[in-house]
């Protein structure tokens, strides 16, 4: 790739591999045919163990189903709450994020719901966590890697704490399943959600979630008491699993989104989970390092249980261009064909976020760093982009 590419380093969608592209093109066939279920075997084996071994060691972490989702991650976060719990039960949401705030603003519509809720960015208090869930607890939500701010939440202390009132524990893995460490025993997760767009490196448009027995259990014991009243009919769990059992969806599948996904799930498998989670968090460093050398500093400073993202890195915007002044930053950004993301709601103006999902290259992440050192220089910030470059080089061994 020439410095006059387009080069995409939003947090979603990400670039896709020649081979996921050229996968979309094939000849159209039935979502009923033979062909169709074999493409959605050869997806769900992938996700299996994406989902179950994404660890350092390669192990397996948990047993249970992988659903493919005709929709983004938004589908399997409410399918997830839906399917699990009713009006009267209780849903503990954990927000320090937007899509914190959206998996609370989901449970609002299904049943009670208690938020333990901090500033974005900042850290969640354990010991409220503690406090907020009880005995009469039905579920508790949390996002692992908070898109919005560049944080990776203790999901494996909020799991322990979960499971002592033994709760159902459901984990938004959008940005983190594909691309860093995700347990799901170990942190005694029911429910895990992911998204093509993101760390899979597939195409907008199509999701997956992993449901484990016992979740599939609850799911089917409230579809049969209920003979389905109250239950949404689109992501009808029960029905998904069912489907599931001979690759296929219960509706029409959008076919070329699922021969997508089956491919860049087998490069992953090619890749190694191990390997791929070694390369995110080396090319994550190599973002932090390199923008630190351009003088600008961490969004946020993590205290507490968080830590910074892997997959993806959030930076603050230097005072002088903050607010209406930033327009001018991401122009001079856009013009060198780059395209990164701004701060969600409040923090627009105030941060700007970088991803390193997928399959960048080195001399991409260098690019990303150079793009932003010189878009800064161009509205009258004093840095040097070559810094930037150099540290960026230093972590990557270039």
């Amino acid at each position: 790739m020439s410095d006059d590419d387009f080069l995409l380093l939003n947090p979603g969608p990400v670039p896709l591999s020649e081979s996921v592209r050229t996968a979309m093109d094939g000849e159209m066939v039935s979502h009923r045919s033979a062909e169709f279920e074999a493409t959605y075997e050869r997806a769900q084996d992938g996700l299996d163990e994406i989902f179950t071994a994404s660890t350092l060691s390669g192990e397996s972490t948990g047993e249970g189903t992988s659903l493919v989702l005709n929709g983004t991650a938004t589908m399997g976060m409410e399918m997830a709450v839906s399917n699990l719990v009713g009006p009267d039960d209780e849903v503990v949401a954990l927000v320090n994020g937007k899509f914190g705030r959206r998996f609370a603003r989901i449970a609002d519509r299904y049943a009670q719901v208690k938020r333990v809720e901090v500033e974005w960015g900042q850290s969640f208090d354990l010991d409220a966590v503690e406090e907020a869930v009880t005995d009469d607890t039905a579920l508790v939500t949390v996002v692992h890697n908070e898109t919005s701010t560049g944080l990776l939440n203790p999901v494996s202390a909020i799991g322990d704490i979960t499971a002592d009132h033994d709760a159902l524990f459901v984990v938004d893995g959008v940005t983190s399943v594909g691309g860093d460490v995700f347990r799901i025993d170990d942190w005694g997760v029911d429910v895990a959600i992911t998204d093509g767009q993101k760390a899979l490196a597939a195409p907008p448009g199509i999701s997956a979630i992993f449901v484990t027995d016992r979740a599939a259990a609850v799911a089917r014991e409230r579809n049969e008491a209920s003979d389905g009243e109250g239950i949404p009919f689109y992501s009808d769990m029960a029905w998904h699993l069912r489907k599931a059992e001979s690759h296929q969806t219960p509706f029409t599948s959008a076919v070329p989104l699922f021969r997508a996904l089956a491919v860049a799930v087998e490069e992953i498998h090619e890749e190694g989970m191990p390997n791929r989670i070694e390369r995110h968090r080396r090319q994550a460093k190599a973002f932090q390092e390199g923008f630190a050398a351009l003088g600008l500093d961490p969004f946020p400073e993590t205290e507490g249980p968080t830590v910074r993202s892997n997959t993806l890195t959030a930076m603050s915007l230097p005072e002088s261009i903050r607010g209406d002044d930033s327009t001018a930053f991401f122009d001079a950004v856009k013009e060198r064909n780059v395209s990164i993301s701004g701060g969600q709601a409040h923090l627009g103006g105030d941060i700007f976020r970088v991803s390193n999902m997928g399959n960048l290259t080195p001399d991409q992440i260098a690019r990303g760093v150079r793009t932003v050192g010189e878009a800064l220089v161009d509205v009258g910030v004093d840095c040097d982009p070559e810094a930037g470059v150099t540290a960026v080089r230093d972590v990557l061994g270039e």
